[in-house]
């Protein structure tokens, strides 16, 4: 059965960073619901919102302290629910982040679950007996250091896989998927059009046993979720899992499991990472890599998935300074050919905020520069480690999660627009080059090419269910591909790289060029001859 998310579009906000209403530097409901116009014009269908819940922002909302309340300077619950309804009028849907892996440390049930073993709420949490004088055992936090953190009051350690402000839940106990039943529903009786769900692979954890993610109970968890939930509405849900393969997204994601709608896999997006490294130390992108997990993704899920599409998000740098080319000369030419590649593959596509003007990293030259805790920590561990300072600095100006939260550039007016005060995070200096205003003054500026993918999503059923061929999977240089759908046949030629290409492809003849970000592309495929970053979309002839 075909469901409304499968040819949707989802543009994801970063509140803090996309427009800020009242001037105190901080993005907030208000201004998104001032923005939902430009949305609406470029032709999206559903808001991702990451967090805008109570917390103390350790982890810039991740660590949420009441579920059912927003964050003061992110306004009020009267401007979510305004929100909610202006969108629904430009046919928009809003979709929650769900965090309930962990909560925050000053939840009211965090702050009870520490007064004593026997309170009511300790076992909302994950508590342990020290082991040897030390941790229960030698799990990590993925923000660094053991994940245990020793409670001096009660003498025992607590679990925390990410900061230790942020203790994980005990999933274990069905108390504690009641609470998240009901904190749902709340938000599901507002008319949201569903969640996204942070980390939520994790939530089948078995710490004793080393277990974090895909846990023996954790599709268990997820089928009672959708049946108390979600599952009596027609919405969207995306799950955050680091470790899906495509077997493993079919047991989320197949229609008859009665789960999700669909996961982000993050396969492709570790392909600069040094294998068993962390993030931070980096490779050159194996390109046939690249174009093979992205190719299995297109074909593997087959009718039991339905596949997410990505380049960016809040955790993620900008994919033009990542694997595109930011210089002023072929930002926009490159920027173009990563979105053609992507939104004409099968699956929802998601832009993260800025993308589609082509944002670029900002780098630091500085630790003082910097906001986000994960970069803060590992800064200072690896100094320690007698890591040299430079060194570090350029593994964070390549992949630390500030450059994703820089704030969204409107115009060339002061702090690009995005505020009449002092911005939380500095913007990047390019922002007088590249924001919103002179995006819309240009017709074949980044924007008009998204715009015009996103129409051809929706008027073109073979983008949404036509089946996915690659061709030339060991080019070095080139990512081709073809979608057929009932006697139709595009052809999707992009070159990745700088260095002019050729290409040959002479059993077919061109009806048209649908797209192309050069204006002259030619329509030989026998002697096709591409230049820097050129890609250009095909109808061939029946």
């Amino acid at each position: 059965m075909e469901k409304w998310w499968q040819s949707s579009v989802v543009y994801q906000i970063y509140p803090r960073s996309f427009q800020d209403s009242n001037g105190d530097g901080v993005g907030d409901i208000a201004g998104i619901t001032s923005r939902l116009e430009y949305l609406e014009k470029l032709g999206i269908d559903v808001i991702w919102l990451s967090p805008v819940y109570k917390s103390p922002n350790d982890d810039n909302g991740y660590d949420i302290s009441d579920y059912e309340a927003i964050l003061p300077e992110f306004g009020t619950m009267a401007d979510m629910d305004e929100l909610i309804r202006e969108a629904k009028q430009r046919g928009i849907q809003i979709i929650m982040d769900l965090v309930v892996n962990h909560t925050s440390d000053e939840h009211p049930w965090f702050k009870e679950a520490k007064k004593s073993k026997t309170n009511p709420y300790r076992d909302y949490y994950i508590w342990r007996d020290s082991v040897n004088g030390g941790p229960p055992n030698d799990l990590q936090s993925i923000f660094s250091g053991s994940a245990w953190e020793f409670d001096k009051e009660t003498n025992q350690y607590y679990f925390h896989l990410f900061s230790k402000r942020q203790p994980d839940l005990n999933w274990e106990n069905p108390a504690v998927q009641e609470e998240v039943w009901k904190l749902m529903n709340f938000w599901l009786a507002k008319g949201i059009g569903g969640f996204r769900m942070d980390v939520i692979d994790l939530i089948g954890k078995i710490p004793d046993k080393g277990i974090t993610g895909n846990g023996p109970k954790l599709h268990e968890y997820l089928k009672k979720m959708h049946k108390e939930t979600f599952g009596k509405y027609d919405v969207l849900t995306v799950g955050e899992t680091w470790g899906a393969t495509p077997e493993i997204a079919k047991l989320y994601s197949n229609p008859d499991r009665e789960e999700l709608s669909m996961v982000f896999q993050f396969e492709h997006i570790s392909l600069d990472e040094l294998p068993g490294k962390s993030k931070w130390d980096l490779q050159p992108l194996d390109f046939i890599q690249l174009k093979a997990i992205l190719s299995k993704w297109q074909t593997a899920l087959g009718d039991e998935g339905w596949n997410s599409l990505f380049w960016n998000n809040h955790d993620l740098p900008r994919i033009i300074s990542r694997w595109g080319n930011d210089s002023p000369k072929y930002r926009v030419k490159s920027g173009k050919m990563l979105a053609t590649i992507l939104h004409l593959m099968k699956g929802t596509p998601y832009i993260y905020q800025g993308e589609e003007i082509g944002m670029v990293n900002t780098p630091v030259s500085s630790i003082e520069e910097l906001d986000d805790i994960e970069s803060l920590n590992m800064y200072r561990e690896r100094l320690a480690a007698g890591y040299d300072k430079a060194d570090i600095l350029a593994s964070i100006n390549k992949k630390g999660r500030d450059n994703a939260r820089r704030p969204m550039q409107w115009s060339n007016h002061e702090h690009g627009g995005f505020t009449t005060g002092t911005p939380w995070l500095e913007l990047s200096p390019r922002y007088s080059e590249i924001n919103v205003e002179n995006e819309l003054a240009d017709s074949e500026s980044l924007f008009y090419h998204y715009q015009r993918l996103i129409q051809l999503r929706k008027n073109n059923p073979l983008v949404v269910w036509g089946t996915y061929q690659e061709l030339i999977p060991n080019d070095t240089q080139l990512f081709v591909y073809e979608r057929s759908y009932e006697n139709e046949t595009w052809l999707i030629v992009a070159n990745f790289y700088e260095e002019e290409a050729d290409f040959s492809h002479e059993s077919h003849k061109v009806k048209e060029i649908i797209l192309s970000n050069y204006s002259d592309s030619s329509v030989d495929l026998a002697n096709l001859h591409l230049r820097a970053y050129e890609t250009v979309v095909y109808r061939l002839e029946k």
